[in-house]
């Protein structure tokens, strides 16, 4: 099968965001155009992230301080997908949820209880939390990429890791790219949590894994044949396309390069210099 008859497959392109069409507050050359181009040719994009630190407002505002307005239903976040999750699998459950205020107001606008006050206040106060496990306070861990991160969080969730209780994280993400180089992500923090706890999370929701791309289809309605996962990082966004039934585009116009191609396990349905490289195919 050629390019164009795998593009005329495609109906959704989900597509990630730094690295793929912009690059910090810059639209990498040709993006916008691409995006014209996907509507203009009867087809849908979405702009889906593993970044669990910004909230889906939060994008949308970004965007439109870059010239684009779009609505809601054209963000998808780890977050999104990782309340679809507690919803469906774990309702009523309590959380005491590792994340910044954008993500805890994100979960309890979703009526998620979260009960992060209770044991961080009991911890400040008597050095452990072992009474509120025992008394069964929280009902599950849920670690996302924290920004807000301390070390009295820290010996909160890995008590409770350690505890036993199920837990969930939004990303595997390592590392996080900003404009001068990568912070610590979530990965980072399943790491420290590892060190002391010996428990990797149960069931990690974002790029590369399932859960966001099942969410992913269930918000728009599409079929996973007729969906592409494009980005800039293999292991992450074209992983979660070939993996899940989907294609899997990428663009070199972020991390990966040809090189890694090479030398990676993770094999592209089709590579572009950017997305504008797609157009001529729509």
């Amino acid at each position: 099968m050629d390019i164009q008859e795998k593009i005329d497959q495609i109906k959704l392109f989900a597509l990630d965001m730094d690295g793929t069409v912009y690059l910090g507050t810059q639209w990498i050359d040709g993006a916008r155009d691409f995006l014209d181009a996907v509507e203009r040719s009867g087809r849908e994009y979405v702009f889906l992230t593993n970044n669990s630190s910004k909230d889906p407002l939060s994008y949308i505002d970004k965007l439109a301080k870059m010239g684009l307005d779009v609505g809601r239903e054209k963000i998808i976040t780890s977050g999104d997908a990782t309340i679809e999750v507690l919803q469906r699998e774990f309702p009523g459950k309590s959380v005491y949820l590792l994340g910044n205020d954008l993500l805890k107001k994100q979960f309890a606008d979703a009526g998620i209880n979260l009960v992060n006050e209770e044991l961080e206040s009991r911890y400040a106060a008597d050095g452990n939390i072992e009474s509120a496990i025992k008394e069964g306070v929280a009902g599950m861990v849920v670690v996302g990429f924290d920004t807000s991160l301390d070390y009295l969080k820290m010996c909160v969730v890995c008590d409770l890791v350690r505890a036993g209780l199920p837990y969930v994280s939004t990303h595997p993400d390592f590392n996080c790219p900003t404009e001068t180089g990568f912070i610590p992500d979530a990965g980072s923090i399943h790491a420290f949590i590892e060190a002391s706890s010996f428990r990797r999370p149960d069931r990690i929701i974002g790029k590369p894994n399932g859960d966001i791309m099942e969410h992913m289809l269930r918000r728009t309605g599409y079929e996973r044949s007729q969906a592409a996962m494009v980005g800039d990082r293999l292991y992450t966004d074209v992983a979660a396309g070939v993996r899940n039934g989907m294609c899997g585009i990428l663009v070199l116009s972020g991390e990966a390069t040809m090189a890694d191609v090479e030398t990676s396990d993770v094999k592209p349905d089709m590579i572009f210099d950017s997305v504008a490289d797609m157009i001529p195919y729509l």
